[in-house]
């Protein structure tokens, strides 16, 4: 078991999930409010942020390169300084754990004048970047990273860039707003053409700031941008937060619970999708709009769940929750096939291994494709799970605690702190039976 006393969960078998929930808010709108209230004129405020460990390093670099943001915990302002008015850092930009940070980041800076560097913590440091690098190169941007094509990622400033049309390779939000980014500086218009459909917060967000994009069926386009114009932003719950929640509530005997304010982003809610197939019982309450974000409250109960074969179709949109999704279809009857999903191998970890080593060290009957999962319906019988530094894969674990004959610990837990502080306190208040060891 780890000694400190911070960076390990314990979860003990049994509970009710129930009650009303309020997660925090949704980090990739929270990251993308922060970066266009940065460059837009005037004033923003951003309610329901998320104080997370990733979004603050987003705020963090911004302040370096001299934008005035105020964080009193509850409510962000920021002074905008226009497209043209972010100043070159005395050091290195360091994003810590945040992928979403540093790739959307080089797309924003690959059109400033000056020169930048991009770093990140370990972990980050060994992410795949030519995803974002390569068609930033096309569109002028001079820029460059390791032979493996990892960070840091170093860009000259003062490049002209111009709009190039690009099709997508996979399905990536990150590579997406990236270029959408870096289109607001480059010459003509920028064409982005997806295959399937990623989260589309930065282009509901850019009509927010007053300059909207374009969209012919699976073509994106965006213009050069005079301005953006600040405005108030307010961040519903974050869909990959409740996620935990949901399946929680779902696998635990005699659990009712109703998560407030989620928001149901149609590019963000596959997993609801793929829980109805396996028999969950899912009912959308108050549905309405916020901040130009489709936003409910999601009411759920326990339920008996039976294994699918998971629709490859829902698979790009609900990458983040798979690996909760497959501690339920450790409880679901019958067997459930994942496949499709390859991304899950260059997150924070290698998620489809991460997943297999705490389903083996907990007697879940699992195997690993090269894209892939296949899960059987079997008990968790409790023991130590490393989480490899992922968040996702130790709230993953903390659920199947739930259901487990024995206590489950988990190590490695620090880095849940960047998507969803107060996991722990939150927990123990809806009804688990968790606490640091």
């Amino acid at each position: 078991m780890n000694s400190n006393s911070s960076s390990s969960f314990q979860i003990k078998p049994g509970g009710v999930i129930s009650g009303r929930i309020i997660v925090p808010g949704d980090k990739s709108i929270s990251h993308r409010a922060l970066m266009l209230g940065a460059i837009a004129e005037g004033n923003t405020t951003i309610t329901g942020f998320l104080q997370g460990e990733d979004t603050l390093a987003t705020a963090n670099v911004l302040r370096q390169m001299g934008v005035e943001i105020k964080n009193d915990g509850k409510i962000v302002c920021i002074k905008g300084v226009g497209l043209k008015g972010l100043k070159k850092t005395n050091s290195p930009i360091d994003l810590g754990n945040s992928g979403t940070s540093v790739r959307l980041m080089t797309g924003l800076l690959a059109g400033q004048i000056f020169d930048s560097e991009l770093i990140g913590d370990k972990s980050l440091m060994t992410r795949p970047m030519l995803r974002v690098i390569n068609p930033l190169r096309s569109m002028n941007a001079e820029i460059s990273c390791t032979d493996k094509g990892t960070l840091p990622i170093n860009i000259i400033g003062g490049c002209k860039l111009q709009g190039i049309e690009y099709e997508l390779p996979v399905a990536s939000a990150q590579l997406k707003s990236c270029l959408l980014l870096a289109g607001l500086y480059a010459e003509g218009i920028t064409t982005i053409i997806e295959k399937q459909a990623t989260r589309d917060h930065t282009e509901r967000m850019l009509s927010a700031f007053s300059h909207s994009i374009t969209r012919d069926e699976k073509r994106i386009s965006i213009s050069k941008a005079d301005s953006l114009i600040g405005t108030d932003i307010n961040i519903p719950a974050d869909f990959s937060s409740a996620s935990f929640f949901i399946i929680a509530a779902i696998i635990l005997p005699g659990s009712d619970v109703v998560l407030e304010n989620v928001g149901i982003n149609p590019t963000r809610d596959a997993m609801l999708k793929i829980m109805e197939l396996m028999g969950a019982d899912i009912e959308l309450e108050n549905k309405r709009e916020q901040s130009g974000e489709p936003v409910a409250d999601i009411h759920i109960k326990s339920s008996d769940l039976h294994g699918i074969n998971i629709p490859q179709e829902l698979v790009p949109v609900a990458i983040d929750e798979f690996p909760v999704i497959m501690v339920a279809a450790s409880c679901a009857k019958g067997e459930t096939c994942l496949s499709g999903a390859a991304e899950l191998r260059v997150k924070e970890s290698d998620r489809i291994q991460s997943m297999l080593d705490g389903f083996i060290a907990t007697g879940i009957q699992a195997e690993g494709t090269e894209d892939g999962m296949i899960v059987r319906e079997s008990k968790f019988n409790g023991g130590v799970v490393n989480s490899h530094g992922d968040h996702r894969i130790a709230m993953a674990f903390a659920i199947a605690g739930l259901v487990s004959k024995e206590t489950i610990v988990i190590n490695n837990c620090e880095n849940v702190a960047t998507s969803f502080p107060g996991f722990v306190a939150l927990s123990q208040k809806a009804g688990m039976n968790i606490a640091y060891v």
